[in-house]
């Protein structure tokens, strides 16, 4: 078993994947912002479940936006345990509205949540994982970087950002025997508090000039909820059961990416013709070594 560091574990798929991953035995630190304030009731839930149900289920103070905080975050699992074997990148959050309406304001604090946010938390786990020699970075992306749907303009580019992040990291951390998985979640419009804690753009002058739109921007919920099959259970906690399933997977049996999609929206297709492209420029280039992970 592992002990597995968690980020935006408060509610949705990190909250869900924190406690699947603890009913299979792992010690998991669910982390988030304002454990003894804004979030104080969330992590009193899970540390609720932890003496219920038996399980190694702590919570730990981590702000994604801050270096400090997330030193801080790994030297608390540290001190507890001596060890870290997982990190599970997931926080995040929901833009919506009309791109040119956001500020560049509204667009640089989102790519710092989202994807530099990651980063940090990388930069505090990955000299003691390098160290050891092993660890897994797992990363909860989104199916929208190959959808692209409309209305999310500054989401979909900073988890293109977060993506590609982890796809670099992962050519590099392989060396020192770090494994990389990238789950992309399609979309669910219920089980997650994604859209109904969205942000919008603060141009509104912009944003009344779109007017046009709205209505398409209003039907976008029931317009994604009608996609789904007939017989999908889209629930997020098939998201937390996938990443609970990779955990379990032998050194280098994990894969590169998995998607969780009940759209069958032809992600898994677009994903193998841009695997097969990306694996044979890295070995064009000479550098094929970074696709193995080695210990």
């Amino acid at each position: 078993m592992s002990v597995v560091l968690i980020t935006g574990a408060a509610t949705g798929i990190g909250n869900l994947t924190a406690r699947a991953l603890a009913t299979a035995g792992h010690t998991v630190f669910a982390s988030m912002r304002g454990i003894d304030a804004r979030n104080a009731a969330h992590a009193q839930e899970l540390l609720d479940i932890a003496e219920r149900d038996g399980v190694d289920l702590r919570v730990v103070e981590l702000d994604v936006t801050s270096q400090e905080s997330a030193d801080a975050a790994v030297r608390t699992v540290l001190r507890a345990t001596g060890e870290l074997d997982v990190v599970v990148q997931n926080a995040g959050h929901l833009y919506v509205g009309y791109v040119e309406a956001f500020t560049a304001e509204d667009v640089t604090h989102l790519f710092d949540v989202n994807a530099v946010g990651a980063h940090r938390v990388n930069r505090a786990a990955l000299p003691h994982m390098r160290e050891r020699r092993s660890g897994t970075l797992v990363y909860v992306g989104s199916t929208t970087t190959v959808v692209v749907p409309p209305f999310l303009g500054p989401y979909v580019a900073s988890k293109f950002a977060f993506d590609a992040l982890a796809m670099v990291t992962a050519y590099e951390v392989s060396q020192f025997g770090i494994e990389t998985t990238i789950v992309m979640p399609g979309a669910f419009t219920k089980g997650t508090e994604h859209f109904p804690n969205a942000s919008h753009a603060s141009d509104d002058g912009v944003t009344r000039a779109y007017a046009g739109l709205d209505e398409l921007v209003a039907r976008n919920e029931a317009a994604t909820t009608a996609m789904f099959r007939p017989d999908a259970d889209a629930d997020p906690v098939t998201v937390a059961d996938e990443i609970t399933r990779i955990l379990a997977l032998p050194v280098g049996a994990k894969p590169a990416r998995s998607v969780v999609d009940f759209l069958d929206s032809g992600v898994e297709e677009v994903n193998a013709v841009f695997r097969h492209a990306q694996e044979q420029f890295v070995t064009r280039l000479g550098f094929e070594q970074l696709l193995t992970v080695t210990r």
